[in-house]
């Protein structure tokens, strides 16, 4: 049992260290939590999960191997990267309105955050190459532990590191929201979105290296 929770507790450790690196979604989150309020970090988090949910049926299917593949990463790199430009596209081309008020939180459509976090999970290729190695290994290690106990205990660590900080920063955000005009707001938005048309077009040019290599 001692070993079991010890096991939750580096499952965490190790799924904040991941969490706390910024990253698409980091910036996916920040830009809506200022439009939506403190929903939008869970509602992102639950994209997520739903998305790695389906990545570990796979990996328990046996295809982990084509995850991990070459072509895989090629495909994804390529893909995912236009996928965040056309985001960061978006975003950048966001219009407020008058300086003059405060920002209107929108409450339509809240849950395109859902899909939001499902789309900059699966435009990471990164995201990928951690599950077909370190998540892989953990999800074995916590069946070796304790079974089927030991692989919820990973999960429960593991999303419970993802809850803690994307909640987080999506409160401090939303918070901070409360005091900004729809410039600052307009301005914000434009350095998520540059950030996500940079991170895409990098995927892109190491993905091509990689492939002229």
């Amino acid at each position: 049992m001692i070993e079991l929770l010890l096991f939750v507790v580096t499952s965490f450790l190790v799924g904040l260290s991941g969490a706390l690196a910024p990253g698409p979604m980091l910036t996916v989150t920040i830009s809506d939590s200022i439009e939506k309020g403190f929903i939008a970090g869970p509602l992102i988090i639950s994209g997520h999960i739903i998305t790695e949910i389906v990545l570990i049926l796979f990996l328990f299917a046996g295809i982990g191997w084509l995850i991990d593949s070459i072509l895989t990463g090629i495909i994804i790199g390529i893909i995912g990267g236009l996928i965040l430009i056309l985001m960061g596209l978006q975003m950048f081309r966001s219009r407020i309105g008058s300086s003059n008020k405060k920002v209107k939180r929108s409450y339509k459509s809240k849950y395109r955050s859902i899909l939001d976090g499902m789309l900059t999970s699966l435009a990471n290729p990164y995201f990928f190459i951690w599950w077909a190695t370190i998540g892989a290994a953990f999800l074995f290690k916590g069946i070796a532990i304790a079974g089927f106990l030991g692989i919820l205990g990973f999960l429960i660590g593991h999303w419970s590191a993802d809850i803690a900080w994307y909640g987080t920063v999506s409160f401090l955000t939303s918070r901070g929201s409360n005091l900004m005009t729809p410039r600052s707001h307009e301005y914000i938005l434009k350095v998520c979105g540059s950030f996500l048309i940079v991170t895409g077009t990098y995927f892109i040019i190491s993905t091509l290296n990689i492939t002229l290599h």
